[in-house]
């Protein structure tokens, strides 16, 4: 039999339909049970080639015949389309926190049984509890959702009653099924944990690493596991979180077809756990049925002796009642279960010697004392700085240079110093002082009234905020100057060749075009950019100048209510708490950076370098022409860009929500508009084209 080209022009008989049909489902199979056994079993049966070649043909099955893609179709684990937002989840059934034994010995372990013994009235002659026992993952809490045996749903945890909607992310991670076999319930909702192991974690730096070597912009290496898999959870670009390598593994459910309605029938925890492993899921093989507060101990220690050899972090392990009618017996307390528990494991510690403190100054000013030590290995990584956070704490902690130190790391971006081991300290240490002056540009360096932090006074003056100040000027939702990136702005202010804000528009091309990971056709394009971006809104160079405590919002309300920069620049601190939102810090704020002579030097200096926008009078909210209207945009707009409707929109009033409710005035829905459409069409809330946004822009309510 001859085997028909799938990319003829000839349309297919209908035994080849019917064949193609029946073959794509075959595929569909095998193609879910090899990835069963490669990331769920570690049990690979063929060859990555064969499994390459298998995928390959389905997809192209799924070109030729689109009716044949399906949700759970294993191609659709490669991303789809970037979302503007995450849409918000209600779970049905509430992803509720468990409590923490915060005693970390075996006797927190023995206070939790007892507990469980007085709530059960059992007796001390009755037999021992039985529990579940596993391990708490240090990972992101996740809650699948699967209808007809198909996932349908991905959410996160949230604040427990409503979550953020990942799906296209989740269907990305091989180890989450997404088709369930026939005997899964109509309904069935898994909680479990997304993580990274640490080896893939080493990967995925040693491939940023890679990249930011290769001169790519915006990249940079990730702190920990943890940070590393909530970020690409959290990817609106379900393309970028498939080139993460995530992790899955279950250890609960939510919602689920009742037993009187053909659902499963269960008596133990435990049992469910492994109904869950039959159905695909991963459930840690470390997960055991133990008896009693003895049981919960050894299980415990056993632990503790094995975390730094398993190829995930933990932070301590989770013991359940294993009855399932003892759970319910047992019930809640301030939305707590009664019959679950965390124990988590001391931070790890140890100690090591102060060599230095030294002051490290952030983009705001703030002068940050970090302990230099000398390198100790500690939770899994050597340890060499310790922030000591600012001078109070530093003297709270009374910790000086020559000094042995406890140093904690559990699972923190930041490793403490916990205390200081004083009988170990060297004569003559001398008590930590914050030096008056900055130690990058030497400007006074003051606390203000009611803070703990010391900031530098240099403002754009200072190198080490300059970096900073000069990147966010040209974020995007700022001035929007494409190709400024962190590693070319580290370049120029380090040359001198960037002093204030305005000498980013005397930039020559020569020069640009001479440093490193540069050519001439990347300096004219940032050159050009730059000359684009000089063509400003009054919010967009407000936000820009990075005032502290002025956020894009407030940028908009402060342009909004007074019309005019100047005004803005010479208004009182009481003029300033007029405007919406504004209250006395940031009032505060923005009068001192306007009252500082440098500050208004460099407004002016950027002035002169060309940067124009549209001023006018002061126009009080209720009297502009979109006042009380509130527009959602999805999909491709054909006349602009999401960024420049919003700000056009905001401009004149309205505001510009990021989901649909029964509030929406208006959806504004470009090509490839998705959800939010669905929605407002199922709500009956109107929804505009490009020639209905051009109404709007006009001031006028289609």
């Amino acid at each position: 039999m001859s085997t028909r080209d799938l990319f003829g022009d000839a349309p297919p008989s209908g035994a080849d339909k019917d064949r193609d049909v029946a073959r794509a489902a075959e595929l569909r199979s095998l193609l879910h049970h090899h990835a069963h056994a490669y990331y769920t079993l570690d049990a690979p049966e063929v060859p990555d080639a064969e499994y390459d070649r298998l995928f390959r043909e389905l997809q192209a099955l799924e070109a030729a015949h689109p009716e044949l893609l399906t949700p759970d179709s294993p191609t659709q684990r490669v991303g789809g389309q970037v979302l503007d937002a995450f849409a918000s989840v209600q779970h049905r059934v509430p992803m509720l926190s468990i409590r923490t034994e915060t005693d970390t010995e075996a006797s927190g372990a023995e206070a939790f049984d007892a507990r469980v013994r007085k709530e059960l009235n059992l007796s001390d002659a009755d037999p021992a509890v039985q529990y579940v026992a596993e391990l708490k993952f240090d990972g992101l809490a996740m809650s699948l959702r699967y209808e007809a045996g198909v996932l349908v749903q991905a959410a996160t945890r949230g604040d427990g009653e409503t979550g953020e909607e990942v799906t296209a992310n989740i269907r990305t991670i091989g180890q989450i099924p997404l088709r369930l076999p026939a005997d899964a319930p109509a309904v069935l909702e898994v909680r479990g944990e997304v993580y990274m192991r640490r080896d893939d974690f080493e990967k995925l730096n040693e491939r940023q690493r890679a990249r930011i070597a290769a001169g790519i912009k915006g990249e940079k290496t990730f702190v920990n596991p943890r940070n590393a898999a909530a970020g690409a959870v959290r990817q609106l670009d379900s393309g970028i979180a498939a080139e993460r390598p995530l992790s899955f593994f279950a250890y609960g459910w939510g919602d689920i077809t009742a037993a009187t309605e053909g659902g499963p029938v269960w008596t133990t925890h435990y049992q469910a756990l492994q109904q869950l492993k039959s159905w695909g899921f991963p459930v840690a093989e470390q997960t055991s049925c133990v008896e009693g507060a003895a049981g919960l101990v050894g299980f415990h220690q056993r632990m503790a002796a094995e975390r730094d050899a398993l190829p995930y972090d933990i932070d301590g392990v989770v013991y359940k009642v294993n009855r399932l009618d003892w759970q319910q017996q047992l019930g809640f307390v301030t939305r707590e279960p009664r019959w679950a528990v965390a124990h988590k494991y001391p931070a790890q510690e140890e100690m090591t010697q102060v060599l230095a403190i030294d002051v490290q100054v952030g983009r705001t000013g703030k002068l940050t004392p970090v302990a230099k030590l000398a390198p100790v290995f500690v939770g899994g990584v050597t340890v060499t700085n310790a922030t000591l956070h600012n001078e109070l704490e530093a003297r709270r902690k009374d910790v000086r240079v020559g000094d042995t130190v406890i140093v904690r790391r559990a699972g923190d971006v930041i490793p403490e110093v916990v205390s200081v081991v004083l009988d170990k300290r060297p004569a003559g240490a001398e008590v930590f002082t914050m030096m008056s002056h900055c130690p990058v540009c030497g400007s006074l360096a003051e606390r203000e009234e009611g803070e703990a932090d010391h900031r530098c006074t240099g403002g754009l003056f200072c190198s080490a905020q300059r970096k900073q100040a000069v990147w966010h000027f040209a974020h995007r939702r700022a001035m929007d100057i494409e190709g400024l990136g962190d590693k070319l702005v580290d370049q120029l202010v380090d040359s001198g060749q960037v002093n204030t804000l305005a000498d980013l528009y005397h930039l020559q091309l020569d020069k640009l075009a001479s440093m490193d990971r540069m050519a001439e056709k990347s300096a004219v394009n940032l050159l050009e950019a730059l000359e684009k971006s000089k063509q400003a809104t009054l919010p967009r160079f407000l936000f820009g100048l990075g005032i502290r405590h002025v956020g894009e919002a407030t940028a908009k309300e402060l342009a909004r209510h007074f019309g005019q920069l100047d005004a803005i620049m010479v208004a009182s601190e009481d003029a300033l708490l007029q405007v919406p939102d504004v209250g006395p810090i940031v009032a505060h704020s923005i009068h001192t950076f306007f009252a500082q002579a440098h500050n208004r030097e460099v407004v002016q200096a950027l002035r002169d370098a060309g940067i124009t926008w549209a001023e006018g009078d002061a126009l009080a909210p209720t009297d502009m022409p979109l006042a009380g209207v509130t527009v959602v945009l999805t999909g491709t707009l054909q006349s602009m860009g999401r960024d420049e409707a919003k700000d056009k929109l905001e401009a004149l009033g309205a505001k510009v929500a990021g989901s649909v409710s029964k509030k929406t005035s208006y959806v504004v829905a470009g090509a490839e508009a998705g959800s939010k459409l669905d929605k407002a069409q199922a709500l009956g809330v109107p929804v505009l084209d490009d020639a209905g946004l051009a109404l709007l822009l006009a001031g006028e309510k289609p």
